[in-house]
């Protein structure tokens, strides 16, 4: 049994994932949105505050469920991330291998997300690297925006990333510009299941299929300028309709982009991870996608979107050439 441990930003978690049977034996995380929704965005040093607060608490729990003597392996987010954060992770992990005697291993956080689309299937089957690789995976977060081939040796090859603002880096701040409260996708998303998405248009840059880039900060400038020439009453009502065609400005270009590519190449899989793709309207849109060509989607239940540490110990398990032996922490560690 591999545990999972992770902490790169603000969510603490802990995960026991079984190898031979291909499910976890425990997952448990502790979310600190409330905390930062005071500050309107994640604190570093709250954030490290609490990682070190809630690991004490989780791994108590974790032994009342599973006999440490089961651990064979500890995986740990290793980077990118908040450094205070990934600090205390990893120095928890290397203090419970140190303890259990076990080989501590690290994780890229961003494989991660790559990989989660697969969790749920046996991947010890001799056909899950045939039947799903090469593999286009589409990461959406708040701090990152990456389309992605993945080979069937987890060799990742970057085709387009955003040059400036993340997909949920535009939604938080298009939230915080509508006046709504933190974090602001879900507030977003909410209102836009109100209203008419094809009601306003807002820019879409690299819309052409050689422009291998995402770009959101117009699109964010091009909101604050429309919100500007609003009076309260017309706001009030043109609300809901601002909100989904915001929405729909950002999930339809992160759509077509992927369309483009999967018209491209030779794919057997496409995938959809990370946080923002817990976004019901986004879902729906990348399997559809897959549908219309007839290739299959990988999307991950909606509680392994966020940050987890289910996604670290399956990582380590089905991808080790790419995990640390030497660990230490690295914030600004590149994905390829």
């Amino acid at each position: 049994m591999i545990l999972g441990v992770e902490s790169s930003c603000d969510d603490t978690s802990l995960a026991v994932f079984d190898e031979q049977s291909g499910l976890f034996s425990y997952e448990k995380t502790s979310s600190q949105i409330d905390l930062h929704a005071l500050y309107g965005g994640v604190v570093p040093q709250l954030a490290a505050r609490e990682h070190l607060r809630n690991f004490p608490v989780m791994l108590a729990d974790l032994v009342k469920n599973i006999s440490p003597s089961k651990i064979t392996k500890i995986a740990v987010t290793c980077g990118p991330g908040l450094p205070g954060s990934l600090a205390l992770g990893v120095s928890f992990a290397q203090s419970l291998g140190l303890i259990l005697k076990r080989e501590v291993t690290g994780v890229h956080h961003l494989r991660g997300h790559i990989l989660s689309p697969f969790m749920g299937q046996n991947s010890q089957k001799n056909d899950f690297k045939s039947k799903n690789f090469p593999h286009l995976s589409l990461l959406v977060s708040g701090g990152n925006t990456i389309l992605a081939e993945v080979d069937e040796n987890f060799e990742v090859r970057i085709i387009a990333q955003t040059i400036d603002d993340a997909a949920g880096e535009a939604i938080d701040k298009g939230a915080k510009l509508l006046g709504l409260k933190y974090p602001g996708g879900p507030e977003v998303e909410h209102y836009a299941t109100l209203g008419n998405e094809k009601r306003f248009q807002f820019p879409q840059a690299f819309t052409r299929e050689n422009e291998m880039s995402f770009s959101f900060s117009g699109l964010k400038t091009s909101l604050r300028y429309r919100l500007e020439k609003l009076s309260d009453e017309a706001l009030r009502e043109q609300f809901n309709d601002i909100c989904a065609s915001y929405q729909f400005a950002i999930i339809d270009i992160l759509a077509k982009k992927m369309e483009q590519v999967l018209f491209q190449g030779n794919f057997r899989s496409i995938g959809l991870s990370g946080g923002v793709s817990n976004n019901r309207q986004l879902r729906t849109r990348i399997g559809e996608l897959g549908k219309e060509n007839g290739i299959v989607c990988h999307i991950p239940e909606a509680k392994y979107t966020g940050d987890n540490a289910s996604m670290v110990a399956f990582a380590a398990a089905v991808d080790e050439t790419h995990t640390l032996k030497a660990i230490n922490f690295y914030p600004n560690w590149k994905l390829a």
